[in-house]
């Protein structure tokens, strides 16, 4: 299979990030302030629901006699003391600062390029679309992304302006990567199933409902947005560690309770 039928559902995918900032960049300067308030915390209602559709993945899964909210409860506790310890939170806000220097970036940068990294490369979509496309060439599900990332790219820039377009470098790392993995690994993993089979896969189930509490988390600041009290915005940056963590997390659970 080509490199380019294993990446074509990803090179959709940071297009349509692209063009949906660009539309949102245009159409973001010529809307009254209270619109655009108004705007952004419909954007945040939405994404609620996005959040807590993958988080009820954690009543699909268990570790051992763990149920899988205390599994995410601990893998977020524990991430969130790993990411403040590491600063994650301030390196993302120094990262986005250079980049907004560098291409003369205005609005809230940081929290624009963050907020749309999470909300389109963690998901269910992300993992089964990679491996899809991957093994099969199939790009169907990134497709489908597409549309839902391409209009919440033009929401989130009306708001947060061109910080939402530097995430295409997120899809194109994140997306690509598993892609191009998935040719390498996910055939032996799967034991010749179909990835579908991933969405019943305790490690995904996991992860997903996990990320879905952290979206819940962009979900608070987008209102906070709208409402003009972004002081008080959850440090979703400081839980990335508990990605990581919660499928070493199920694996102690099933070991120790199992």
């Amino acid at each position: 299979m080509s490199l380019l039928s294993q990446l074509s559902g990803t090179l959709v995918n940071v297009g349509a990030v692209l063009l949906g900032t660009l539309l949102g960049l245009a159409l973001g300067g010529r809307l009254p302030e209270r619109t655009q308030r108004t705007l952004l915390q419909t954007l945040s209602l939405v994404t609620l629901f996005i959040a807590l559709d993958m988080a009820g993945s954690l009543n699909r899964v268990t570790g051992g006699s763990v149920p899988g909210v205390l599994l995410a409860l601990l893998a977020l506790a524990v991430g969130v003391a790993l990411g403040e310890a590491l600063g994650i939170e301030e390196a993302l806000a120094r990262l986005g600062e250079t980049l907004r220097r560098r291409f003369r970036g205005g609005g809230r940068f940081t929290e624009g390029f963050v907020a749309a990294s999470l909300l389109f490369c963690v998901g269910p979509m992300t993992v089964i679309g990679g491996i899809q496309n991957g093994l099969t060439g199939d790009s169907a599900t990134y497709v489908l992304k597409s549309t839902l990332d391409g209009i919440a790219a033009l929401a989130l820039a009306g708001a947060y302006g061109i910080g939402v377009g530097f995430s295409a470098v997120s899809v194109l790392v994140v997306q690509g990567g598993i892609s191009l993995l998935a040719g390498s690994f996910a055939a032996g993993l799967l034991g010749g199933a179909s990835p579908e089979a991933l969405k019943t896969n305790a490690h995904v189930l996991l992860l997903t409902g996990t990320g879905g509490l952290m979206i819940a988390g962009i979900s608070w600041n987008l209102m906070l947005g709208g409402l003009g009290l972004e002081q008080h915005r959850v440090r979703v940056g400081s839980m990335l560690p508990a990605l990581l963590l919660a499928p070493l997390v199920l694996g102690l659970a099933s070991r120790l309770t199992g």
